[in-house]
């Protein structure tokens, strides 16, 4: 769209009420009609052009038609013409019909049946698919046949018509991220970040989780750190990051990375469904906290392809914090260890009743996340479930990103020194990396995932990149699961008993009992 499309005119005075009275009390002297009621769409004309009628300078006006082009569905071109109407016609400009054919879609066959199969299709039991996204699947499917002229949006709003008239209620949905009919959320710049489909604006947050947890011997700890990233078209839970460390660029990196990979579970989550949400953003919206303003997560946006922004103000992070109450009045607060938001009116048996390990934790968040909350319906986004709304906003199916393009989300360690043979040595246990034994005495990266830290990553650093090099495996453990932070209780309590740490102190099999 051309922002600088303008008309030469200055606008020096704007519409209020009592002018719009005497244009309903006018005839115009060429189409003889007299306007008594306005239709939805005549009244939506009026109310945004009004808008361009307050006096303002060519630049503000300039970005004005081009909100107003976009709230309607239009060019720039046509937002002009529909001002210079209603300059010449009044309200009868927005009535009349401009074609001999209004009321026809004007599209081929094969668009029309696309276009109401697409929707019957997405609607059939308990699924719900919007016009809006019936148009997404349209541009895809254009793009695919090389058509550069597909039916855009009122189109099929068009065609639906009869179909939506029979079988939905008229709903009004309003809430504090809606502007008018569209979707949005104000970036801290000032700019309207339209939200049209899936995978299109993710955000993400922090909070402390409510639940006193204990380590692998019931010994207690502390309460997790919970990151969520979240999709703001369909609201649901894209990936999370659950564990002790305070937020960082680092947690927010790993959190986008479960989100952007498909996940699978074992059998001990006891999954009824799949959390099938994956892909990857084209807009990172954040609160302006350091860990989100850090060089790391611009680094990673700018690998990845996504733009990262800040919110504008605290209100526009209601589709983000909103899930931690959701979460804490119906999962968090049912488990023992539970504290309470207030620290004053903790409950007394807290401590006493702590009994839950990090993993286990996990396992019951996840089974929340995956059967309950993206299966459920957010009554803000009509009548789908996040799951559903989020698969039938997809332009196009995502194409899974490989693990190693996702290495820059995992955490890096400080460098370490190859030993001989290939050896290293991290977190008290000894590694032997593939094909390394010829890097005897050189100096290398290493980078890991916290959950399971029985293999590392290794990475030679070469000037202002990192090039990957082999996998190294924990010897004795490769087999195994192992997380950081049960590798460090365990690494504390053989100090405590003065015994010397190495991999056959660290039995596994103590650690995870």
């Amino acid at each position: 769209m051309n922002r600088n499309i303008m008309s030469d005119f200055t606008v020096h005075t704007s519409v209020n009420a009592a002018d719009v009275l005497s244009q309903e009390s006018n005839t115009s002297p060429e189409t003889n009609v007299i306007v008594t009621e306005l239709s939805e769409e005549a009244q939506l004309k009026l109310e945004v052009i009004q808008t361009l009628l307050e006096p303002c300078d060519r630049t503000t006006y300039g970005q004005k038609l081009k909100e107003t082009a976009e709230k309607l569905g239009v060019t720039v071109r046509t937002v002009q013409r529909l001002v210079k109407k209603w300059e010449e016609d009044g309200l009868v400009g927005f009535t009349q019909t401009g074609r001999a054919d209004k009321g026809k879609h004007r599209i081929g066959e094969f668009w029309e049946n696309f276009i109401i199969k697409t929707y019957k299709e997405g609607s059939k039991g308990s699924k719900r698919m919007t016009p809006k996204q019936v148009a997404l699947r349209v541009q895809a499917k254009a793009r695919e046949l090389g058509d550069s002229k597909p039916p855009n949006y009122r189109t099929v709003l068009r065609v639906l018509a009869p179909i939506l008239e029979q079988k939905e209620k008229t709903k009004s949905i309003r809430s504090p991220g809606w502007r008018g009919t569209t979707l949005s959320v104000k970036t801290l710049e000032g700019q309207d970040l339209s939200v049209d489909y899936s995978n299109h604006v993710w955000q993400c947050d922090h909070t402390r989780v409510d639940v006193l947890l204990v380590d692998q011997h019931g010994e207690l700890l502390s309460r997790p750190w919970l990151t969520t990233v979240i999709d703001t078209y369909s609201r649901c839970i894209m990936g999370i990051n659950l564990g002790f460390d305070a937020p960082s660029s680092v947690v927010v990196a790993l959190a986008l990375r479960h989100a952007i990979l498909p996940k699978k579970y074992g059998a001990e989550y006891k999954l009824h469904c799949e959390w099938g949400t994956y892909g990857k953003p084209e807009h990172f919206y954040t609160d302006a906290g350091k860990d989100f303003r850090s060089n790391h997560l611009s680094q990673i946006g700018a690998q990845l392809g996504f733009i990262c922004h800040l919110r504008d103000r605290p209100s526009e992070g209601g589709v983000v914090e909103r899930p931690f109450k959701t979460l804490n009045d119906q999962l968090f607060s049912t488990l023992p260890g539970y504290t309470g938001s207030n620290l004053q009116e903790r409950p007394e048996d807290a401590e006493k009743d702590a009994k839950l390990t990090l993993r286990e934790l996990e396992q019951l968040l996840v089974r929340y996340i995956v059967d309950r909350y993206n299966q459920s319906i957010d009554a803000r986004m009509g009548d789908q479930t996040r799951f559903e709304r989020w698969e039938a906003g997809l332009p196009t199916v995502p194409e899974p990103m490989a693990d190693r393009d996702l290495d820059i989300c995992l955490m890096k360690q400080s460098r370490r020194t190859v030993q001989r043979g290939g050896y290293l040595q991290f977190q008290n246990l000894m590694y032997r990396g593939e094909y390394l034994a010829g890097d005897a005495g050189e100096t290398v990266n290493l980078r890991f995932d916290p959950r399971d830290i029985t293999t590392i990553l290794v990475y030679r650093q070469e000037k202002n990149q990192e090039v990957f090099l082999t996998r190294a495996h924990a010897q004795g453990l490769e087999t195994e699961q192992l997380s950081l932070d049960e590798a460090e209780a365990a690494s504390r309590r053989l100090r405590s008993a003065g015994k010397t740490i190495s991999n056959q102190s660290l039995d596994l099999s103590e650690i995870l009992t």
